[in-house]
């Protein structure tokens, strides 16, 4: 059995070591730049798109993931081991000890990173659907065909997966960015989603993590901001529900404001600062 208990001074010091966010913008905004706000030597970047070129300069490790596969790999080693998952699966003591044993040099570099950013869960998720075209599930029993359906519930199970172990992570934040997609009806109505393969996953994904969290361009307007994502200049954060640009967003803390400046380092250290009293 593996039931015990966490005392309140376990759980206050577990919060203060991690936080799982999920951030949004749309393309150009300057998502990668934000890896500049993180501390270098504690943060490591996970290169979906190869996108580093605007960060070239970042003093920070990266690691490029070109396919799935390698996706899960690398979240295994993140997350380490899950006592629940199938003994032969992803995730598992096998799975884990087989990484461990091939990739040493990526074990130790783990255990000096506390922050693992993730760029992107847009491009994670194209890459899951290529991987899950070719598995067993995506061809229909019948007639040997692709079947679509099959392969987008593989997509979002496997996705879904990832995405909550690597949530799980002991004492590491994980910080996954994304596109965030203006969509417009046929009301000529507009709102904004994140950019993601298939619903389920991006559904799912603001109950997994502790922050969901859009950046875009806004102008000062009063005491507030205005956003104009076509001509403004000035990033901003927008963290709360309920919010008045009609952004996605999610703040589990309590302690941000509706939006904030586009520092991640700040933003951890407010969302992680003891509440007093």
């Amino acid at each position: 059995m593996s039931l015990r208990i966490v005392t309140a001074d376990e759980r206050l010091s577990s919060a203060n070591n991690k936080t799982s966010a999920a951030i949004f913008g749309p393309p150009g905004a300057g998502k990668t730049s934000l890896l500049k706000t993180l501390p270098p030597k504690e943060t490591l970047c996970l290169d979906l798109e190869a996108g580093m070129k605007s960060v070239q300069d970042w003093p920070g490790d990266s690691i490029p993931v070109r396919t799935f596969t390698d996706a899960l790999d690398i979240g295994c080693l993140v997350g380490g081991i899950n006592p629940a998952a199938d003994p032969n699966g992803f995730f598992s003591e096998g799975h884990y000890q087989h990484l461990a044993q091939a990739y040493p040099d990526l074990v130790r570099l783990l255990a000096s990173k506390s922050i693992v950013f993730v760029d992107s869960i847009t491009d994670l998720t194209r890459q899951a659907m290529v991987w899950a075209k070719t598995r067993p599930e995506s061809f229909s029993e019948k007639t040997g065909k692709p079947d679509s359906r099959g392969a987008y519930g593989v997509l979002a199970r496997e996705v879904i997966g990832l995405l909550k172990h690597l949530q799980h992570a002991q004492g590491r934040t994980v910080i996954f960015v994304g596109i965030l997609e203006r969509i417009t009806d046929e009301f000529s109505r507009t709102s904004w989603q994140p950019q993601m393969e298939g619903g389920k996953a991006g559904r799912e994904l603001p109950g997994i993590v502790d922050q969901v969290i859009s950046m875009s361009l806004f102008e000062p307007e009063g005491d507030g901001w205005r956003h104009d994502p076509e001509r403004a200049d000035t990033r901003r954060l927008v963290c709360r529900a309920g919010n008045p640009y009609g952004l996605p967003a999610k703040d589990r803390s309590g302690r941000l404001d509706v939006t904030e400046p586009p520092d991640l380092g700040a933003l951890l250290a407010k969302i992680n600062t003891p509440n007093r009293g």
